[in-house]
């Protein structure tokens, strides 16, 4: 446990190091001027001109070199301190702790959903293989899979916010503007996780110990609950390390696209203001999560296979 700890921190170090390398040269690599995007920012497009732009240059010290500038930023995360937003000056900590609250609430929503939906259909197909509802999950997985998130999440909204009114399509006042956002991503969770149930179904219950749970006069359900739910929840659990990726990914588009007002929303307005020390902090968060999910998931297999450990 504590080499896994120790791996996980060393992970978290070099997350740091290259999100922050990267991030910062993207950011200043994008054309345009820094100080005109910063000033329109500050005071809007219509207001910005000339003069404001290098009033901004000059209080920022934009002509600095890039090196100098991310050599200042290193500097400040090893004292913990991500800096200040370019264009509202608040720290850049503050405003992560207001968005991340949001995101962690839409990640872990979609998470739920994603397991209430995916793995119980997944296992159902699994128990009847190349029955009808194996063959229609294979069509509609696929086909969730082949379409990109703001296409399901644009669908949802045509269907349940402008055509049958039932959901709000854009906020964040109360709960039932979460649940289209979260169902879009466990949408495109669910269309995995339920084909990985289901073909680790298939590979228990041919298994020679499943068979032996049936000789031994258990019936379908006892063989299933104790030979084989904890052995199908192993890959699933894996899995899920797996699915944080998309779902870290898509958090910026769903976010986007339904205004939430989460750290990938966050991120998508600093990109558009360079707000560079906004880009680092936010994309550093999002990256350490990823770590930590990941961390998580470790955890959770330890607990569920006794052979790990053995091991």
């Amino acid at each position: 446990m504590i080499k896994a700890i120790l791996s996980r921190l060393l992970q978290a170090v070099l997350v740091a190091l290259l999100v922050g390398l990267l991030t910062f040269a993207m950011a200043w690599l994008l054309p345009g001027d820094v100080a005109y995007r910063i000033a329109a920012g500050r005071y809007g497009y219509d207001l910005v001109d000339t003069a404001a732009a290098a009033k901004v240059a000059a209080e920022l010290n934009l002509d600095q070199s890039a090196l100098t500038g991310l050599g200042w930023w290193f500097f400040d995360l090893i004292r913990l301190d991500l800096g200040a937003s370019l264009i509202t000056g608040a720290p850049v900590i503050e405003a992560i702790g207001r968005h991340l609250g949001h995101t962690l609430k839409l990640s872990i929503a979609a998470i739920l959903l994603s397991l209430l939906i995916g793995p119980p259909l997944g296992i159902l197909a699994g128990l009847h293989p190349g029955g009808w509802l194996d063959r229609s999950l294979m069509l509609v997985s696929t086909a969730l899979r082949a379409l990109p998130q703001f296409v399901v999440g644009l669908g949802l909204i045509i269907i349940f916010g402008l055509t049958l009114k039932l959901l709000p399509t854009a906020g964040h006042d109360h709960g039932s503007h979460l649940i289209l956002p979260a169902l879009t991503l466990a949408l495109s969770l669910a269309a995995v996780s339920n084909r990985v149930a289901r073909d680790a179904m298939v590979a228990v219950s041919r298994a020679p110990y499943y068979a032996f749970g049936r000789t031994k006069g258990l019936s379908e359900w006892q063989v299933f609950s104790r030979h084989g739910l904890r052995n199908v929840a192993v890959p699933i659990v894996t899995y899920l390390g797996i699915q944080f990726v998309s779902l870290v990914e898509g958090v910026v588009v769903v976010e986007t696209l339904f205004a939430w007002p989460g750290i990938g929303h966050a991120l998508v307005h600093a990109i558009f203001g360079r707000d560079v020390p906004m880009i680092q902090g936010a994309a550093l968060v999002m990256g350490l999560m990823f770590v930590a999910l990941n961390a998580l998931v470790d955890t959770l297999c330890h607990l569920i296979d006794p052979r790990r450990r053995a091991a």
